[in-house]
This record gives structure tokens, sequence and C-alpha cells, in this order.
């Protein structure tokens, strides 16, 4: 089974958290005696986690959950960053963008 966008962008996040894979799980409330396991499946793309779990992991992560589903990298880095400023800093960026168009 090929790694997905989902299982990359998990363990890169996870990995720049400083966090084992079990570390991690236990965070999200998965069992203690399987967290390890499940996170290395969802991690491996062997199993896809659900909608609900990617939640926690973001929320535990300081990410959007979007992040998680970004195909492409500079897509990832741009809702992260967005994810991190200030609501002045957002109102700030979208009336750049509106410029653009």
């Amino acid at each position: 089974m090929s790694t997905s966008t989902l299982s990359i962008r998990l363990k890169h996040a996870r990995l720049s958290a400083g966090l084992s894979q079990e570390e991690l799980g236990i965070r999200i409330g998965l069992e203690p005696a399987s967290a390890s396991t499940r996170m290395n499946r969802y991690e491996l793309g062997k199993r896809v986690p659900a909608p609900e779990l990617i939640e926690r992991v973001a929320v535990e992560l300081d990410l959007p959950a979007a992040y998680f589903y970004a195909y492409r990298h500079d897509e990832a880095e741009l809702l992260e960053r967005y994810f991190r400023l200030s609501e002045s800093g957002k109102e700030r960026l979208m009336a750049y963008l509106n410029k653009l168009e």
C-alpha cells in the first residue's frame, strides 16, 4: 500500500512536535496499549484515521485539520501559516489577497 498524503503529513507534524507515536496516540485519547501500533499504521498508510481522530491530532499539534489533507506541500504550508496568524494578521492577508485578484 502506498503512503498517502495524510500519512506523510501526520508523520511530519508528529516529528516536528517532537513526539513519539505512542505519546501522540495517548494525547489524542487512544488506549496506551495500542497507541503506538495504531499511529504507526496511520503513518504507514495501512489504516485511514477517521476525520474525528484527525481533528484531535490537529488540536494537539496546533494545526488546522485541513493541513493533513492538503495534497501540495505549499498548500499545507500556507494553511499552517494562516492558522498561526493573529486575527488582525488574517485580515491583512485577506485584504492583500483581494487586491491581487
